[in-house]
């Protein structure tokens, strides 16, 4: 790269420290690290949250999704399809956790169900979140070893450096506020590399008609997934992405911590609402940069060649962004799109560490639950095992996007259907709780082993369902507990409320996702 190049991205990471820097001196105690007061809006609370979910593991994977995995293509827009879904399903769930002021979402479920199910809950998180960030971590260095010539080992330790030492100092604040920034970052340099990618194929033209003649542009695929069918029908990814996206905001602590943040229940629902609508878009962009880079392969046979290759060797296709960005753009241009990638991956990285810091403290280590010096030693030490865990990503999926949601699907079902019981059922005992969330986590590992032929997107529906119709059938504990009891009439009062004081946000949330699934169904 150019000195230009250099000097645009020494800038921003240094910014990025002087802001959390600055940020920190507000910091008086855990609450104020890991929700930042409940000080912020609803809009830079969205904001963040989708720069968290189209971080790098999206801006690199999409791209490499679409336009060369086997099997892959535009058919990841039907993913899109469950997300206003999902966040209309969790308005009343996620208004009645933020009323109950926890830091940590799981407390929500001792509250209803027991101590020994939000531990259960807590656990998961750790370690599904934590291989997940190790799956950022390894395409963040991926990328940075290409752009340095350097080693993977040199990539990592230089990118966790810098981004564990912004979070430690800068929290929740530091978190959403850069997150502002860096998505403005993203759509910009994602922008530009569209328009010069498509520059360099003949125009928009061309695209349009690669979209039409291509397999690759195929936006709807009407299979089940099932009996070999393929991981992306249409009904595994609406249904499947329905029961993911539910658990991924509603169960998920680096995403639910955001809602946890905001001023009140009513601001939890703008959140929702925001994220669901403006989330299609940008994954949209991505998916139309991955099929124009498609285009340019079939176009210049020795592109493909110039990608690193994986440890089996073979072409690393999450790459191929920032390996076409290093050859055909302009000096400073090249610094500015670097800075939308690793802004996406810190992103991403900082909020999940936040997060981890923030369960593992809040659940697990109460006697220092107030502590702000535990918390930021807990956010380095759950940065350590990203690092660990990045070494170990290319043998879980060929891509970074298939990766981190197969490696979620596993969990998210039983997880989603603990809150969903804690919610409108708590008198079900949490011995038939954790019972049924064992049945559902021990049929998607074996639906894993043993059955190729079924849609790991399907695991999200199967986990979730098991784990319900098990805890309600069973026979119902003598011993319930009584302040579950207590609850059980008003743990139901959410539901109307929640939806009677958001009609418009429902019929928006409606209306995109027939929107989106018109042009999805237009395009097939």
């Amino acid at each position: 790269m150019h000195t230009l190049d250099w000097l645009i991205i020494g800038v921003y990471l240094a910014g990025m420290l002087a802001l959390a820097a600055w940020l920190s001196r507000r910091q008086k105690s855990g609450k104020d690290y890991f929700l930042g007061n409940n000080t912020m809006g609803p809009l830079p609370l969205a904001t963040s949250t989708i720069a968290t979910q189209c971080s790098t593991n999206s801006l690199l994977g999409a791209p490499a999704f679409v336009g060369f995995s086997v099997g892959g293509g535009l058919l990841w827009l039907q993913y899109e399809l469950a997300v206003p879904l999902a966040m209309l399903l969790l308005i009343g769930l996620l208004a009645t956790v933020r009323r109950s002021g926890h830091i940590s979402i799981y407390a929500f479920l001792e509250e209803r169900l027991g101590r020994r199910t939000r531990l259960l809950a807590s656990l998961m998180f750790l370690v599904f979140r934590g291989i997940a960030t190790g799956v950022t971590v390894y395409g963040v260095a991926s990328m940075v070893t290409l752009i340095l010539d350097i080693g993977f080992t040199e990539a990592v330790l230089l990118l966790m450096a810098i981004t564990i030492t912004y979070d430690v100092l800068g929290g929740m604040r530091a978190v959403v506020y850069s997150d502002v920034m860096q998505m403005v970052l993203i759509l910009l340099s994602m922008i530009a590399a569209l328009v010069l990618v498509v520059d360099n194929i003949g125009g928009w033209q061309a695209l349009v008609s690669f979209q039409q003649d291509s397999p690759r542009g195929t936006a709807i695929d009407m299979s089940w997934g099932v009996n070999g069918s393929g991981n992306f029908g249409f009904w595994p990814m609406l249904f499947g992405g329905l029961f993911l996206y539910m658990a991924y905001y509603g169960c998920d602590q680096s995403q639910a911590q955001r809602l946890l943040a905001s001023k009140s229940s009513r601001d939890t629902e703008r959140v929702l609402v925001l994220a669901g609508i403006l989330r299609f878009p940008v994954v949209a962009l991505y998916c139309a940069l991955g099929l124009a880079l498609a285009v340019y392969a079939s176009l210049n046979s020795g592109f493909v060649t110039q990608l690193p290759v994986t440890a089996q060797g073979t072409p690393n296709y999450n790459m191929v962004v920032p390996t076409y960005v290093l050859e055909q753009f302009p000096i400073g241009l090249v610094g500015l799109v670097m800075v939308g990638i690793i802004a996406a991956a810190m992103s991403s990285i900082d909020s999940a560490l936040n997060a981890l810091s923030a369960a593992t403290m809040q659940d697990f280590l109460p006697q220092r639950r107030h502590s702000h010096t535990t918390a930021r030693y807990l956010t380095v030490g759950w940065g350590l095992f990203a690092v660990v865990f990045s070494y170990q990503v290319e043998a879980i999926a060929p891509t970074l996007l298939e990766a981190i949601n197969k490696i979620g699907s596993v969990a998210n079902g039983p997880l989603l259907a603990l809150f969903l019981l804690a919610w409108l059922k708590p008198r079900v005992g949490e011995r038939n709780v954790l019972i049924g969330f064992a049945a559902g986590f021990s049929l998607n590992i074996s639906l894993w082993l043993f059955a190729d032929g079924v849609s790991w997107l399907w695991w999200n529906v199967t986990g979730c369902l098991l784990a319900i119709a098990l805890a309600l059938l069973l026979p119902q504990p003598a011993n319930a507990s009584s302040s579950a009891s207590s609850n059980a009439t008003g743990a139901q009062q959410p539901i109307l409320r929640g939806y009677a004081t958001s009609p418009v946000s429902a019929l928006i949330l409606v209306s995109g996702f027939i929107a989106i699934l018109t042009i999805a169904i237009s395009l097939s």
